[in-house]
């Protein structure tokens, strides 16, 4: 197994300009990101509904990597979203899974057969086109260019130390200051920053 916060180290150098929806990975992935602008740490969308959102975004933006950090038990909420994704392709979406075999937000309870589950095959039968599984940094580190430089959609199941919280929610420490509409309204401010940057650079080669 790897840590969170190792394994997203070792993914930040090949973010680039992708909009990141960090899920289960946000508390860490907050100290790692260089365009919290476009981060998208939006909480709990509903238990299982990260990969839609990811999907969704991955669908409005078809000219920009989008990368989730989804969990197992959010992602069982909700398995057939891998069959709508593969069906409608994204070559943008980039889904990565963090498996730590249980329920670590709400006290550690097992999730069911969570030492024989197999998400990337999973992933591979729904029809994505590539899905990977490493439960090792090295290995997840070495393929990292592989997995990056491709296009998606992509499924990568990530074996990962659980970091079990007993605490009651209200008394957490909340690692994410921006509420969830800044967070939408920063993401649509910087990307139609960009757009408008992008119109200007094309009308301006048009031009010369």
């Amino acid at each position: 197994m790897m840590y969170t916060a190792d394994m997203l180290k070792a993914f930040a150098p090949y973010r680039k300009d992708a909009i990141v929806v960090p899920g289960r990975g946000g508390r860490h992935w907050i100290n790692q990101s260089q365009r919290q602008d476009l981060d998208a740490p939006v909480g709990d969308p509903a238990m299982g509904g990260h990969a839609g959102f990811g999907f969704g975004l991955a669908l409005a933006q078809p000219d920009r990597q989008v990368v989730l950090f989804d969990s197992e038990g959010d992602l069982l909420m909700s398995l057939g979203i891998l069959t709508t994704i593969a069906e409608l392709a994204p070559a943008n979406f980039y889904h990565f899974l963090l498996d730590n075999e249980c329920y670590a937000t709400t006290g550690g309870q097992p999730v069911p057969n969570a030492k024989n589950v197999a998400y990337e095959t999973i992933a591979r039968g729904c029809g994505y086109p590539r899905s990977f599984a490493f439960s090792e940094l090295d290995g997840f580190a070495a393929a990292l260019p592989d997995i990056m430089n491709n296009p998606g959609p992509v499924f990568v199941a990530l074996k990962v130390f659980p970091e079990i919280e007993n605490e009651p929610i209200g008394k957490r420490r909340r690692w994410n200051t921006r509420g969830r509409d800044q967070v939408v309204g920063d993401l649509r401010k910087t990307l139609d920053t960009i757009g408008r940057g992008e119109v200007m650079k094309t009308a301006a080669t048009a031009g010369s």
